[in-house]
């Protein structure tokens, strides 16, 4: 077997791609997630074909296409954060030019934009909420209430998780005294859970509000 060897006849080694711990742990915590929100569609499929004519019903109440905007607004946020990812994994915290030059923002300007979009979601469901409650969709009124609101209601929290954890990256990209590695990858594991936070919602507005 033929030996590489260097121009200095010394035998080349391999070179080992160890991958990310903490990228590998927040995967299989995801996967964790996933099946949680398994089990909450589950139960929302088992109510719904034990209880079709309450299901029509209710859900005649939806507004989907207010559903469907702050739906557009939330996988917008997927962008904005992937781009502050882009950022991150170039060493950029901070943008580099003027506030309106975005080609030269860097990753906490893009992370505070997808805060906000993330905070605007929020802000309408907790809307659609309200409208629902004033036509006796509470999570007590029946079985279509209680599952509505356990689905999207844990969807929402893990939300304001992950606006939480956008607030903890771009704080500590401004406490290190210099933006390594370390913070680059706090931002990529971050981006992990948000977009696997869009696509959960993907799959609950098509159920709660496509397949009516």
């Amino acid at each position: 077997m033929t030996t590489v060897t260097h121009a200095n006849n010394v035998p080349a080694h391999p070179t080992l791609n160890r991958p990310n711990m903490v990228s590998v742990g927040t995967v299989v915590w995801l996967a964790s997630e996933l099946m949680f929100f398994a089990g909450l569609f589950a139960m929302y499929f088992t109510l719904r074909a034990t209880s079709g004519e309450l299901w029509a019903e209710e859900a005649a109440k939806l507004n989907v296409p207010f559903a469907a905007t702050i739906t557009t607004i939330l996988v917008a946020s997927s962008f904005t954060c992937q781009f502050g990812v882009f950022a991150a994994e170039r060493l950029q915290p901070r943008r580099t030019g003027g506030i309106f030059a975005i080609s030269k923002w860097g990753m906490n300007e893009w992370f505070l934009l997808t805060f906000a979009l993330g905070a605007i979601f929020v802000a309408g469901q907790s809307y659609e909420y309200a409208v629902l409650v004033s036509e006796n969709v509470t999570l007590s009124s029946n079985a279509y209430g209680s599952v509505f609101y356990l689905t999207t209601g844990f969807h929402g929290l893990h939300v304001i998780g992950g606006l939480i954890g956008f607030l903890l990256v771009i704080g500590r990209s401004y406490a290190a005294k210099k933006f390594g590695h370390f913070e680059a990858t706090s931002a990529i594991v971050t981006s992990y859970y948000w977009h696997f936070v869009d696509v959960v919602w993907i799959g609950l507005f098509v159920v709660i509000y496509i397949l009516k």
